[in-house]
């Protein structure tokens, strides 16, 4: 199938792509945090302060293999919805919907759930972050629609 490219097309597939990169760029600041300030480690603490060193090494690995898959289904989706998007694909803007819906859902429940602790259990820092490439979400799918 040939390239459809509308102005829109061509204004909504670098929005996608940015969306990737805020993907990858808060997957990466989950990894940076746990390296440096640790802002997810002291939540972890804090929330439950009988755990020792070990247990909330366990539970920030265990934070981090969550938000690293979700950050490799993330950006395979936008990828995915990108190139579908470049080549004309009609079923582009609903995929991208679905997208962003699945997306701000996890966010939010990353962001609201609270843990045995009582606490929630992500740092409201990295929940926060997650709602980064659903904000470039939004905009991709309005652009999305706009085309048709």
């Amino acid at each position: 199938m040939s390239e459809t490219r509308t102005p829109t097309t061509r204004t909504a597939v670098p929005v996608l792509w940015a969306g990737l990169a805020a993907t990858l760029l808060v997957t990466a600041y989950a990894w940076v945090d746990s390296a440096t300030s640790q802002v997810l480690a002291g939540h972890v603490a804090a929330s439950y302060p009988a755990y020792g060193a070990a247990e909330v090494d366990a539970a920030v690995a265990a934070y981090l293999a969550i938000l690293t898959i979700l950050g490799v289904l993330g950006t395979a989706t936008w990828a995915v919805v990108a190139r579908a998007a470049r080549s004309g694909r009609a079923w582009a803007p609903l995929a991208g919907t679905v997208a962003l819906v699945l997306a701000v859902g996890t966010a939010l429940v990353g962001l609201t759930t609270r843990d045995t602790s009582g606490d929630v259990g992500l740092a409201p820092a990295l929940g926060w972050a997650q709602l980064l490439p659903c904000a470039v979400g939004l905009v991709a799918v309005a652009l999305l629609w706009r085309r048709r």
